[in-house]
């Protein structure tokens, strides 16, 4: 049987550098600090302080209500610290600055030509085709990169859709200050109150950037599973379709219904909020399922005790075994197990699912042994004498022996070298 199609570990696998990774991750950062501080330059120069400050203050509740979704959705395998910045400074700075050049260019494009900019027209095409296309496209960059850069923890599916939220959180974050900015200026000059475009745009549809730019999330996230580098860019095309689609609507619903904004929100935004709801929700149980399923590939060969799994693959369960770890001063320990475990679990599904990229079925063979090696690395801990053993302290702990127990009152990994002997593998 080939090493593509078992998770038996080769006896050696060159170990990627992470130079290139490292070298690219400096580069965008320094293109986001230079977008951004043109951003906050901008921001400066046409906004009063005191109305800046009022709009970043509004801006920050979308923001909260957002990033506690993400949260919620990235609970099961949390992202690295590091590219969830990254993702989110890319949308705040690359993205918005992208979108305020093309506008600009526009603009100066128009007046080069004696076009007016202010007409009713070009306000409707500015919202309905340069704003969805300029935007989707800033926003997925900035998803692509993550991809590529951050390949060994974007996963799946619904790591897409988390980097995909984290960059909107970003973009939207900016662009609602500036809208709360200028209305606020519009209302100290007689014009409509702010709260109106608070209501709508805080409360009625916090989650606007974050569904659209999530199409191309998800798209990635297949990709992830399926092809390479390059490969990505043809899941990243037809993933921005949608997103544009869908931003579109929104623009253009605003421009047409006018006072039937309400009965048009009701009837089309709340389903399709709805509906990615829901889709969330499915794609987090099969993220669950793939767990269970690929981490019993591995207890087939001995890496892994069935009872280690079935804690590995519910979320109850988890939190037990942490309440555990925390109780014995393991609480780190056990954190990473529980993470290397669960990427262990989707690198094994990409090493399934790529059928045609021998390069990514590679790079994912070696992150596979790596985590292995981790997880390898751990089990000393998780089987210190003090902690491990019957009768010692740890067997107080709060739900000890409710999720990995043994007759002998031992945890599932206090047996050295679980599974040695019965499969014939040796896993350290």
């Amino acid at each position: 049987m080939t090493w593509g199609n078992s998770p038996h570990p080769p006896p050696a696998l060159r170990r990627r550098s992470p130079a290139t990774s490292f070298a690219a991750l400096a580069v965008g950062f320094v293109v986001i600090a230079c977008f951004a501080a043109a951003v906050v330059v901008y921001f400066v120069s046409v906004l009063p302080t005191e109305v800046l400050t009022i709009g970043i203050l509004l801006a920050v509740v979308p923001l909260v209500i957002v990033l506690f979704g993400i949260w919620l959705v990235d609970r099961w395998e949390p992202e690295p610290r590091v590219a969830l910045i990254f993702a989110f400074f890319w949308g705040a700075g690359v993205s918005v600055g992208a979108a305020l050049l093309f506008d600009f260019a526009v603009q100066t494009v128009q007046s080069a030509l004696g076009a007016s900019g202010e007409s009713e027209t070009a306000d409707i095409v500015g919202a309905v085709v340069q704003a969805p296309v300029v935007e989707e496209t800033a926003k997925g960059v900035g998803v692509l990169l993550v991809l590529w850069i951050f390949r060994r923890t974007f996963d799946g599916p619904i790591d897409g859709i988390v980097y995909a939220a984290t960059v909107a959180a970003g973009f939207a974050f900016v662009e609602n200050i500036q809208y709360f900015s200028v209305q606020v200026v519009h209302q100290a000059f007689g014009g409509e109150s702010v709260a109106g475009v608070f209501l709508v745009r805080a409360l009625m549809a916090p989650f606007g950037h974050i569904i659209y730019t999530a199409c191309v999330g998800f798209a990635l996230g297949v990709a992830s599973r399926r092809t390479g580098p390059l490969g990505a860019l043809g899941y990243f095309a037809v993933g921005l379709v949608p997103a544009m689609l869908l931003h579109a609507l929104w623009n253009g619903a605003l421009v047409v219904v006018g006072d039937r904004f309400l009965a048009y929100y009701v009837l089309v935004q709340v389903p399709i909020f709805v509906a990615c709801v829901v889709l969330v929700v499915v794609l987090r149980y099969l993220e669950r399922r793939v767990t269970r399923l690929r981490l019993a590939d591995y207890a087939g060969a001995g890496w892994f005790d069935q009872t280690e799994v079935a804690m590995l693959s519910s979320g109850a369960s988890r939190r037990r075994a942490q309440r555990w770890a925390k109780y014995n001063g393991l609480g780190p320990v056990m954190a990473g197990f529980i993470s290397d475990a669960t990427r262990l679990a989707s690198t094994r599904q990409k090493i399934v699912s790529m059928r045609h990229s021998a390069a990514g079925r590679a790079a994912a063979q070696s992150d596979e042994q790596e985590l292995l090696a981790a997880i390898a690395s751990a089990r000393p801990y998780l089987q210190a004498p003090g902690v491990a053993a019957a009768g010692g302290p740890g067997m107080g702990g709060p739900g000890m022996g409710q999720w990995a127990s043994r007759p002998s009152g031992m945890p599932a990994w206090a047996e050295p070298n679980p599974g040695a002997g019965r499969s014939g593998v040796d896993p350290g």
